[in-house]
This record gives structure tokens, C-alpha cells and sequence, in this order.
């Protein structure tokens, strides 16, 4: 072969491969961005509290209503509940998009609030992720892994 084909395809290969290097360094650093907000939230500040919401009272229980083998339980929130597959958990799912330990809700004052424990696959309030510590109000649905909770009275 001639050096003029192998220099261009030397050059194509070398392109090839510096495409395939920033499609990975920009999906690892779009996966480490939520993670980072969430420990950020977990060290300190102040829980956010949700905007553009109608004032509710806050919830008593969470029940499973869609995704597990256990819809219709029902949990007492209590001072915190764990979310997760690990035995420890309060709450126990059998779901491979949870994570051992993936969510926690805990109290604060009269409200309660639902924050992400560093999980895969995140934690979402009302179809939206959870980046902190959010507030919680009846009505509200969680969605861990393909388990969809309710709070309610």
C-alpha cells in the first residue's frame, strides 16, 4: 500500500479513537454529577424545599402501589426509614435497579423529607430526580427502581 493511504488511515484511527474517549468522559462525567449534588446536600446544608407547590400536610405512611411483588404494603415513616435491598434496610425491595442502600426519609421538625443515598439509579420525587434532601407531602409518589411509593396520611 501506498504511505499516503496508511498515513490517512492512521490519521482516521486516531480520530476514531479520540471520539470514542470523549463520548466516555462526558457519560462518566454526567453519571458523577448528580452523585456529587446529592453528597454535597447530604453534608450539612439546608434540605430544599419544593417550589411552585400547593401546601400540604405531611404524610404518616408510604405504600408500595406499583413495580414490587409486595403492592399494597404499607410502611410508618416513623423518625427515618432506609430504602433499599440490604437486609438493614426498613424497607427491603426486591428490585435490581435499587441500590443496597439507595434512599432514606426522615423527619425534620413537623415535615418529612426524602433524599438519595449516592444510588445508580437515582431517586425521583413527582417524575423529578432528587439532587438532595426534598420535601415530602401527601400525595407525593417516590420512584426507586421500577418501585413506585405513595405518601399518605
Amino acid at each position: 500500500m501506498p504511505d499516503i493511504v496508511l498515513d490517512i488511515l492512521k490519521y482516521v484511527f486516531l480520530a476514531v479513537l479520540y471520539i470514542f474517549v470523549a463520548r466516555a468522559v462526558r457519560a462518566v462525567m454526567i453519571e458523577l454529577r448528580p452523585a456529587a449534588a446529592a453528597t454535597g446536600a447530604r453534608g450539612g446544608s439546608a434540605p430544599q424545599k419544593a417550589t411552585s407547590r400547593k401546601i400540604k400536610k405531611a404524610p404518616k405512611r408510604a405504600v408500595i402501589v406499583e413495580g414490587a411483588s409486595d403492592s399494597g404494603k404499607s410502611f410508618d415513616l416513623g423518625q427515618e426509614l432506609t430504602i433499599g435491598r440490604a437486609d438493614k434496610c426498613h424497607v427491603v425491595l426486591d428490585d435490581t435497579y435499587v441500590s443496597q442502600v439507595h434512599a432514606r426519609v426522615f423527619t425534620r421538625g413537623e415535615s418529612y423529607f426524602i433524599e438519595d443515598l449516592g444510588s445508580t439509579n437515582g431517586t425521583y420525587l413527582n417524575r423529578k430526580r432528587v439532587g438532595g434532601a426534598t420535601e415530602l407531602q401527601r400525595g407525593d409518589r417516590v420512584k426507586i427502581g421500577k418501585t413506585v411509593l405513595e405518601m399518605r396520611r
